[in-house]
């Protein structure tokens, strides 16, 4: 039967691909691999079911599920491939007798065909003596879907069996809420775009927030996809999303481990906020890749058969030797006889031999300065992405631009509208960054004294420009590349320094202050050493030039659990400071417990 499918194809579609002889084995013979992905309840981390995932031979270039899908598409094959997976998925399902319930992914078009059917799909199920109702089909959508009607009669047959129905990647592709409504799928699955880095994405967040709401008014199970960080996991939970698969839980395996529970971090593991500084990994794109064997015809197939294909990486031994750009290789092809000369050399005759390559933990402010320090085409070619040296995938300069942006949107929200600096949102969240890493730092706490009466004596528009200048004085006297400086409100800002130099660093500032702040008094205040007003008793008083104070906290690794405890100790030896005449710097002495000690005395 399945070699008659074949034929009635190859009739229907003439077209030659370079692969399709290879595609057309791979059907004959059935030669995919299965995988399977656990999906768990993210409220305990017991066990729902398994995504089964395919890929093609491995020693084959349409190994890749995207390439292998990608060419059976181009040559009209989508429908018998979605079948030959389906019967291998039931095939190892069965043989492995793993619990819970089976999603499958099926393109709709294969629903709407002739080359399967209900009556079909239900005795694939007996003979590998697997029930209607635990099995789920993933409607995998990869373009608008003009049939809605049509689609819905199948919908409803197969939910009449027993099967359920899961709309898949939604936010990403051409899933949308029109075939949610249409089809009432009994599972909605979040794409890993609107799962990635929720934790530090407020509008993420808002959106999910809102599909939780129209799940449980529609009756659907919400399930997150992608899930590789505790902190993603954790908001999800807190938002309501049922469950959940990815990496963090398990990665997927031909021979999943017979687990019927999983893992799950319980608490947040960073600040409140959950925000940490996004890396390289972040811009991660699955880009497949060529070996050093393969030819340059296989590349410009590549490119041709994939329009979003921006470039190619060519890898040996799992390092990145080359890169192949869709720009190079199609001009290069274009030319009058150079099919002839390049189509049967190596790739690597069409590779840029010197890519960007970058560690996938690299901070993107460190990644945005080497694209910036190397050559303007790296921001359109993209980037290689490593771990050990070994290839993961690629970045793109626009995704890099994105990052960016929306971090200093993230960062203007919550600056300080006075003197721009970060505001209480950022500070909290690099102190909990700081001690998260375990890094050794300090927190100075920077404090005006006598500001009050100063704008009561000079008017709130000088105090306003006595805190600018403040603020301009402590970013002139501190170490960019390693310290931080915000402004809590007000005359109070907070130093977060780990340059070795720091008490200089603050004595200094110290100083310049101290010579700076005379320009904001009168001639005849500078000379009495102060002025007098009404104070709050309703006498007059008479009060100092304005000074500065600033406590010193310095914080070892464990010594803190959160910013929390970090402000109150920071806050106490800010009020020392505070207690000396004049401008003056109180660095805390006392030695707070490790956390390892505070358990000892607890108990």
């Amino acid at each position: 039967m399945m070699e008659t499918m074949l034929e009635v194809v190859s009739i229907a579609v003439p077209a030659v691909t370079p692969h399709r002889a290879l595609l057309e084995l791979i059907i004959r013979h059935g030669q995919v691999q299965v995988v399977f992905q656990p999906i768990v309840h993210l409220g305990d981390g017991e066990l729902y079911g398994f995504e089964a995932l395919v890929r093609g031979p491995s020693d084959s270039i349409l190994h890749s599920p995207v390439m292998l899908f990608e060419e059976a598409t181009r040559c009209g094959m989508s429908g018998v491939l979605d079948l030959v997976c389906i019967a291998a998925i039931l095939r190892e399902f069965s043989q492995r007798k793993l619990p819970g319930t089976l999603f499958v992914n099926v393109i709709p078009d294969t629903l709407l065909s002739d080359d399967v059917s209900v009556d079909a799909l239900l005795g694939m199920l007996s003979v590998n003596d697997i029930r209607p109702d635990r099995i789920v089909l993933e409607l995998t959508e990869t373009r608008p879907n003009a049939t809605y009607p049509v689609l819905r009669q199948v919908a409803e047959a197969l939910r009449n069996t027993g099967v359920r129905l899961a709309l898949d990647d939604l936010g990403e592709g051409f899933s949308n809420l029109r075939l949610w409504s249409e089809l009432r799928p009994d599972v909605v699955k979040l794409d890993k775009y609107l799962v990635q880095n929720i934790h530090a994405d407020l509008l993420k967040e808002q959106f999910v927030r809102s599909l939780v709401d129209m799940a449980r008014a529609s009756g659907a199970i919400l399930v997150a996809e992608g899930i590789e960080q505790p902190e993603e996991l954790l908001v999800l939970r807190d938002l309501g999303v049922a469950m959940g698969q990815g990496y963090l839980i398990a990665r997927p395996s031909a021979n999943p481990a017979a687990c019927r529970h999983y893992s799950l971090p319980r608490q947040r593991q960073s600040n409140a906020y959950g925000r940490r500084r996004p890396v390289a990994r972040d811009l991660l794109q699955d880009v497949p890749y060529l070996s050093v064997e393969s030819s340059c015809e296989q590349a410009y197939q590549m490119f041709a058969g994939s329009p979003q294909r921006f470039a190619i990486p060519v890898v040996k031994g799992g390092r990145p030797v080359g890169l192949l750009t869709r720009h190079h290789v199609l001009e290069t092809f274009a030319k009058p006889f150079s099919r002839e000369l390049y189509a049967k050399k190596s790739c690597m005759a069409l590779a840029d031999l010197r890519p960007l390559i970058v560690p996938a933990d690299i901070d993107i402010q460190a990644l945005s300065g080497r694209v910036v320090e190397a050559e303007q085409r790296y921001l359109v070619d993209g980037f290689v992405i490593v771990d050990d040296g070994c290839y993961l995938g690629m970045g793109t300069g626009y995704d890099l631009m994105r990052v960016i942006s929306e971090m200093q949107l993230s960062a203007a929200r919550y600056a300080n509208p006075l003197t721009g600096l970060p505001g209480n949102v950022p500070i909290s969240e690099e102190v909990q960054r700081l001690l998260d890493g375990e890094h050794i730092f300090v927190v100075a706490y920077v404090d005006l004294d006598y500001f009050k009466p100063f704008n009561d004596q000079y008017g709130y528009g000088a105090g306003d420009d006595l805190i600018r200048e403040l603020g301009r004085l402590l970013l002139s006297q501190v170490d960019p590349t390693v310290d931080f400086v915000g402004h809590i409100g007000g005359d109070d800002f907070v130093l977060l320094l780990q340059s070795c130099n720091w008490q200089v660093r603050l004595q200094t500032i110290i100083q310049l202050f101290d010579r700076q702040v005379l320009s904001f008094f009168s001639e005849a205040d500078r000379r009495a050493g102060g002025y007098e007003i009404v104070g709050r008793t309703g006498q007059l008083q008479f009060f100092p030039l304005t000074s500065v104070s600033i406590g010193v906290l310095q914080v070892m690794p464990s010594h803190f659990v959160s910013h929390y405890e970090v402000a109150s100790a920071a806050t106490q030896a800010k009020k020392m400071a505070k207690k000396q005449e004049g401008s003056s710097l109180f660095i805390e002495q006392r030695q707070f417990p490790a956390l390892a000690q505070r358990d000892r005395l607890a108990v």
